[in-house]
């Protein structure tokens, strides 16, 4: 097999796996608005919400990459969670025309989407 069909095999199963946390991130955001609309939740109870989504997707993400490599789980789930990041922060900047976010927002996402992929990554 050459290098860019070894490279593609590799490559191929975490973007899915990334595909399957921005579903679970997308599905549990409709629950959230759904909850939002019906119980009138206050914005701190939607930040929580929405950082527990961060959370579970990455966790999720890293539980996948973790069962699909044998070594260094934690380190793959890492990766898988720092990507999940890498395209909520391009979305961000698509949507928003730029970063429209404290540092220390930014920051604190960065770390719960990494951290959550790698303790994924440990139990995977």
């Amino acid at each position: 097999m050459d290098k860019m069909g070894k490279n593609y095999k590799m490559v191929l199963p975490f973007l899915k796996i990334l595909l399957f946390m921005y579903l679970v991130t997308g599905a549990l955001l409709l629950l959230l608005t759904l909850l939002l609309s019906k119980l009138q939740l206050s914005e701190g109870a939607v930040s929580v919400g929405i950082v527990v989504i961060y959370v579970a997707s990455g966790f999720l993400g890293g539980l996948m990459a973790g069962k699909r490599m044998k070594s260094r789980k934690f380190f793959w789930g890492m990766v898988m969670g720092a990507c999940y990041f890498l395209v909520l922060t391009i979305g961000s900047i698509v949507f928003h025309k730029g970063l429209d976010l404290e540092m220390s927002r930014f920051v604190t996402t960065l770390v719960l989407c990494v951290a959550s992929g790698m303790v994924g990554g440990m139990v995977g």
